[in-house]
């Protein structure tokens, strides 16, 4: 995987767990479901990175 992809990725988490600390700030529910979909986003982002990487060590 490549560093700007790892970056990229960790951004969106941090951008989602910031959503979501405003969320709980402002109990504001919506904000709050929006961060943690971001966070869930991100990683399944950062998983298939891994699996391509996987693929190619094993050719």
């Amino acid at each position: 995987m490549g560093t700007e992809d790892k970056a990229r990725n960790l951004g969106d988490k941090l951008r989602g767990k910031a959503k979501e600390a405003a969320g709980h700030a402002t109990d504001d529910e919506e904000l709050k479901a929006r961060g943690k979909g971001d966070q869930v986003e991100a990683d399944v982002k950062q998983a298939g990175e891994k699996i391509k990487d996987a693929f190619k060590g094993s050719k």
